[in-house]
């Protein structure tokens, strides 16, 4: 359906995690600008959804950026909770971390909370993870809404430059949960070898689609890119549309693609399935 999911302008504000433009790119030690949140060819809506939510302007001309809607930070700190404490844990159950040694830096992250008469009760190691999981994730969210309650007002006036973990008296906590799973989970072998496998499919695919949607100049089009063409979803490209937001929409779509059918997809242009 054209327009997509229709969502509000108040929850595009809250996605929009780093509210600057795609170019230029100069990044400071404002975590709004840490990355880029927008493309050029949503540049108008976007300026259009920052200035009805009444967000402050900090940058125009060439180089447009809001600062944050205050969700976004709420947002943020719900990603980070998820990556530090279910990585963590899926981390442990893959075996990629050692169990006892694992519980000991949930233990340090919720020392302050936990019900050790309790914990103790608990007799096997599933269930001393969950508990401890559980914990961690109420300690972090309790932490969280006080420490957007304490700073509040700085949020609102867009002098709030950090993430509210960046203030968290777990920070030292949470930063060793994190190097342990980089460590070991993001660096381990298995985690490594897909990434090299998805590197490769994802350039394949991209290198075909492109060459197929655009294909160059004086070149003939080959039978080859006809029939990527008619296995791609990707509606007609006007002649007249930019390279620009023609591989926006190349990426688009790949980026839409499942795991599986990333695999498939590859092996069908490798030739390696029928």
């Amino acid at each position: 359906m054209e327009g997509g999911i229709r969502l509000s302008y108040a929850t595009l504000g809250s996605f929009i995690k780093y509210p600057k433009e795609s170019l230029p790119h100069r990044p400071t030690k404002n975590i709004g600008d840490k990355k880029f949140g927008v493309f050029q060819t949503e540049k108008e809506i976007f300026v259009e959804v920052a200035t009805d939510l009444g967000l402050l302007q900090v940058r125009s001309g060439d180089n447009i950026a809001f600062s944050r809607h205050p969700l976004a930070y709420l947002v943020e700190a719900a990603d980070d909770i998820c990556y530090t404490i279910i990585d963590f844990e899926d981390g442990i159950n893959l075996g990629l971390i050692n169990e006892e040694y694992a519980l000991e830096y949930l233990i340090n992250l919720v020392k302050d909370s936990i019900n050790t008469s309790k914990y103790h009760t608990l007799t096997n190691t599933a269930d001393r993870l969950s508990y401890l999981r559980a914990l961690a994730i109420n300690t972090l969210i309790t932490e969280a809404v006080e420490l957007f309650l304490e700073n509040e007002d700085a949020i609102l006036n867009g002098n709030f430059h950090y993430s509210l973990f960046d203030k968290s008296r777990y920070e030292a906590q949470i930063k060793d949960i994190i190097k342990l799973s980089i460590e070991r989970i993001y660096q381990s072998e298995e985690v490594i070898n897909k990434e090299i496998a998805g590197y490769k499919m994802l350039s394949h695919l991209l290198d075909t689609y492109t060459r197929a949607f655009l294909p160059e100049e004086n070149l003939k089009d080959s039978n080859f890119d006809y029939l990527v063409r008619k296995s791609v979803p990707i509606p007609e490209i006007p002649e007249e549309q930019s390279v620009y937001k023609t591989l926006l929409q190349i990426c688009s779509f790949t980026a839409s693609l499942t795991d599986g059918n990333t695999v498939a997809s590859f092996e069908k242009y490798k030739g390696l399935r029928i």
